[in-house]
């Protein structure tokens, strides 16, 4: 897909986003906003995948690692033609086979996530049996900043760096706020690259709210450099809503009907926007 047209896709994800979580009445969704357009890429152009055959032993593996963001990899795969509306659909009900983190009954999700600082551990695993298997797949793990609070993190950047795991993409959703305010002065993890660069990682900036931008940095990953990647995806909490844009309260708030309706109508122009822009 070009471009445009992923931009289009991840609006589209971003209003059905709005939907359910409207619906279920709980999520994430300042982090579900921030995450969405990385993800888009990921799964429309990025990652070798088919929802036809989800079990594929060569298919591209992605952890949410910021496993309470997970309504934003629902409206992903359901898009992407891994969960039906009529599963979607049913977030927040009593007996949904969906839960408020990833759970592998959900075609498409590779391991259940959540409890933060495991899913690097779990993809350097899954990395380094590829490499073991001689298996062409590659594996994208998504964390949050607050995340890197959690030690754990730092074990397996090591492992990937002394393994040379190159097959493995870590993606950082920087976004600058956590649960309880700004990252800066809960547990600052600034100069963030610089802290990477030295355990042996290849590490790119990412302007995560620009969708051609994202398509540039994953298409310049050198696959074969004997190092693991990072991308620090410089994203804003609850992007493409006006009035949860860089707002702490949006990490779990919920939007009454008019808010929601609000919401709605600034996805809606964009999207019909996009598709004119797309059909000229």
């Amino acid at each position: 897909m070009k471009a445009k047209e992923l931009e289009l896709q991840s609006e589209r994800n971003r209003k059905r986003l709005m939907e359910i979580v409207f619906k279920a009445k709980a999520a994430h969704i300042g982090g579900d906003l921030s995450c969405l357009n990385v993800l888009t890429v990921l799964y429309f152009d990025v990652m070798n995948l088919n929802p036809a055959n989800p079990k594929d032993p060569a298919r591209d593996r992605f952890i949410m690692s910021k496993g309470h963001c997970v309504e934003a990899l629902y409206v992903t795969l359901e898009s992407r033609g891994f969960i039906s509306p009529d599963v979607t659909n049913t977030l927040g009900e009593f007996g949904s086979v969906l839960a408020g983190h990833p759970t592998t009954e959900i075609s498409g999700i590779e391991v259940n996530t959540g409890a933060l600082g495991h899913g690097l551990s779990i993809g350097v695993g899954i990395a380094l049996a590829g490499k073991m298997n001689k298996l062409p797949y590659k594996t994208f793990v998504l964390m949050g900043d607050g995340e890197q609070g959690e030690g754990s993190i730092y074990e397996a950047a090591m492992a990937a760096n002394q393994y040379k795991l190159d097959n493995l993409v870590a993606i950082i959703d920087r976004n600058g706020l956590q649960i309880s305010g700004p990252t800066e002065e809960i547990m600052a993890i600034e100069d963030v690259r610089q802290r990477w660069n030295a355990m042996g990682w290849d590490v790119q900036d990412v302007n995560g709210d620009n969708t051609e931008y994202i398509i540039r940095i994953f298409n310049s990953i050198d696959y074969d450099n004997h190092r693991p990647h990072l991308l620090i995806s410089h994203t804003t909490k609850g992007k493409g809503v006006s009035y949860m844009e860089g707002v702490p309260a949006w990490h779990h708030g919920i939007p009454c009907t008019e808010q929601y309706e609000q919401a709605i109508l600034e996805i809606s122009e964009r999207i019909m926007n996009l598709e004119k822009q797309i059909s000229v």
